[in-house]
């Protein structure tokens, strides 16, 4: 641990696995006290006391992230537990992989309100603790099928390209605060999440896809920056992938 986040509070939503618990074990090494939100209780239980072995601290809150309360509950933990808020990762989301005519509309609520109602209800929250702290770093994590729209996953992309272009927007509304707002767009990656609705355990573990700590490591560097400067945008991809 070389304390790079010490004193820093983090909120993670989808800690749970995936991503999410990569996420917080990264950051936790580096020192930072995290809040972790998740609707599974004994994911998160765990995932608190393994930050804790590190010599870090957590807490948790279980709930729906797509429910305004759950957001209000977990900057109410944040400010209980440590006094402050200083990082937010939306992380939160699901997927589904279909066509067009095959995608219900309820279908397309679950994606849009877990990937993108989320990320608005998070941040709207988080955000005043920030304004009046004068300083924070918000983080999407998006997907390479927010810069690319990908035959088959049309709302998928919507909902990806939503959160990006939310970034986009409140990189400019917030700087002046000196809140630092990115996103991150990984390829594939090897967690539950890569599953969705449309692909098997056996085709995404034999795959190339990227790990969940890869793209740890990239929410680690966006967090790590110096008070001068902010990561808008970084973009993954596998070594395995195609050349054409």
């Amino acid at each position: 641990m070389t304390g790079k986040l010490a004193g820093k509070v983090v909120l993670i939503t989808g800690a749970s696995a995936g991503i999410g618990r990569a996420s917080a074990m990264a950051l936790a090494q580096e020192g930072a006290r995290l809040v972790l939100t998740a609707r599974r209780q004994e994911r998160l239980e765990e995932l608190a006391a393994a930050i804790q072995s590190l010599g870090s601290e957590a807490t948790w809150v279980a709930g729906d992230a797509t429910q305004e309360e759950t957001a209000l509950r977990c900057v109410a933990a944040a400010k209980q537990s440590f006094g402050r808020l200083d990082i937010l990762i939306n992380n939160v989301g699901v997927g589904n992989y279909k066509k067009l005519v095959e995608t219900s509309a309820a279908e397309y609520d679950e994606m849009m309100d877990s990937n993108f109602r989320s990320t608005f209800l998070f941040t709207r929250q988080a955000v005043p603790e920030m304004i009046a702290q004068k300083s924070g770093t918000i983080l999407m994590i998006s997907s390479m099928a927010g810069k690319y729209g990908f035959a088959g996953e049309a709302v998928y992309c919507a909902t990806k390209f939503a959160q990006v272009g939310f970034a986009q927007a409140l990189d400019k509304e917030l700087r002046p605060h000196g809140i630092r707002v990115g996103v991150i767009c990984p390829g594939g990656t090897k967690t539950e999440f890569a599953l969705g609705k449309g692909r098997t355990e056996a085709g995404v573990a034999s795959s190339g896809m990227l790990e969940p700590e890869d793209v740890a490591s990239a929410v680690l560097l966006a967090c790590t920056q110096s008070p001068k400067a902010r990561i808008i945008e970084v973009q993954m991809r596998t070594m395995d992938e195609a050349l054409t």
